[in-house]
């Protein structure tokens, strides 16, 4: 592509598209491929988010693209009242593979719209209409999502809906509450819940949780933790509803980052990584709570509600996480790429901290380890750097706190490809730092 019609590219951009949040990145991608993409001049770039955090096989995969091709020769799109054999399959594959229980799914396109059904199908199964959520979550742009999404975008739009609450986000990096020097996380989710209960008008519905806060800053949960929040909410009769639309299928070394600690959901969303970068969502629950939600007249009818393509797609990719070990394979890889983060740690004194599970993981930049006071420019400078030497990252900017770059490679990554994506960071922080 000529220098000339990139111009004309980035003017055309400029002049005619709606700009939604952020800033793009000064590269037009025309293909990719694997764990890389490519740029109009043919430079390939390790992708280090998977897309947006997506494409847990990798760019065009194979037998995604023969699925996809297929489907397109046969069957994308339904009536929403009709019913298909890919949409009823991957339901049924859904059931084998979850936590005991969930047996009833509904097929949806977005983690927002996985989000919006879920705290819908809790409202009218409790007769409730208060919910809960960690004040550093993102759990979707559309309306009660929103309202449930305190990282970013509450500013300008008015009142959020009725009955939102948050509470802090366990932090063991920057810990609120300390017991003899060591970060007390039950007492910070005993106080919590005090505030929320005194805020209440004795009406809440669910709790909506990530097991890791992905866009709050690659904040993993504390082992125990999910299992006390859950216990909250059978306290108070609530729902408990997991967003694993990050953590889903594999990326974390366990099939859903839930299992670690032994938690069953009352419902569970998935999206992004189900779909391996198709838009493909799932909402997962009992058969006893989606037949109250029947019983009440559950409605969420959109376009693409269990349209078959992106069904189809689905149960590819568990196919393809399964037989090729790849939940394990996240969790070995996931081990190299921490190993080389926390060697360059003892060598940086800007990596404050390194954080998260399996091919999930994030590094905190600071401008004093001491104080861990934040560093955006340094932060900045590192990420122009590694872009400029093949490496795209996602950087996450937390107000008043530091700024974390979120790695979460193709489960599919080769290790030449982890290894090459350290070595970039290395020589990127070496610059940066020294500017």
């Amino acid at each position: 592509m000529s220098a000339q019609t990139d111009r004309d590219f980035w003017s055309n951009a400029q002049r005619h598209l709606i700009r939604y949040g952020g800033t793009f990145s000064p590269v037009i991608i025309e293909r990719a491929s694997g764990s890389s993409v490519y740029d109009s001049n043919g430079r390939a770039i390790l992708d280090f988010t998977s897309g947006q955090m997506s494409a847990v096989l990798g760019h065009s995969h194979p037998e995604i693209a023969e699925v996809i091709a297929e489907s397109a020769r046969n069957l994308t799109h339904l009536f929403s009242g009709m019913l298909s054999r890919p949409v009823v399959d991957l339901a049924t594959r859904l059931a084998d593979i979850a936590p005991a229980g969930l047996e009833r799914s509904l097929l949806l396109s977005t983690g927002g719209e996985a989000n919006e059904a879920a705290i819908k199908m809790a409202k009218l199964v409790t007769g409730r209409h208060e919910i809960i959520s960690f004040a550093q979550s993102w759990h979707g742009m559309t309306g009660g999502a929103a309202s449930a999404t305190y990282s970013a975008g509450r500013k300008g739009y008015g009142p959020a809906a009725v009955g939102s609450f948050a509470i802090p986000a366990p932090y063991p990096y920057r810990p609120r509450f300390e017991r003899n020097g060591v970060y007390d996380w039950a007492a910070e989710l005993d106080y919590a819940f005090d505030l929320v209960d005194r805020q209440s008008s004795g009406s809440p519905a669910a709790f909506i949780a990530e097991p890791i806060l992905s866009s709050g800053g690659l904040i993993e949960l504390p082992q125990g933790y999910m299992r006390a929040l859950q216990a909250k909410c059978v306290e108070r009769g609530m729902l408990f509803i997991v967003d694993e639309a990050q953590t889903g299928m594999g990326r974390t070394g366990t099939m859903f980052a839930c299992e670690r600690d032994g938690v069953v959901p009352d419902l569970l969303t998935l999206s992004k990584t189900l779909g391996a970068g198709l838009p493909l969502a799932a909402v997962l629950t009992t058969q006893e709570i989606e037949n109250q939600a029947h019983e009440r007249g559950f409605l969420f009818y959109t376009t693409h509600v269990s349209d078959p393509m992106p069904a189809a797609v689905g149960l590819k990719v568990i196919e393809i996480i399964e037989r090729d070990g790849l939940v394990e394979r996240a969790g070995k890889i996931g081990r190299r790429l921490r190993d080389g983060l926390e060697t360059l740690q003892s060598r940086f004194e800007c990596i404050g901290d390194v954080r998260g599970r399996g091919l999930m993981l994030g590094i905190e930049i600071v401008g004093d380890r001491a104080t861990k006071t934040a560093a955006p420019d340094l932060s900045a400078a590192i990420t122009r750097r590694c872009l400029e030497l093949g490496l795209h990252m996602n950087i996450v900017q937390l107000p008043g706190l530091g700024d974390v770059f979120r790695l979460a490679p193709p489960l599919t990554i080769a290790e030449p490809e982890i290894d090459r994506g350290l070595s970039i960071i290395e020589q990127a922080l070496k610059e940066s730092v020294n500017m």
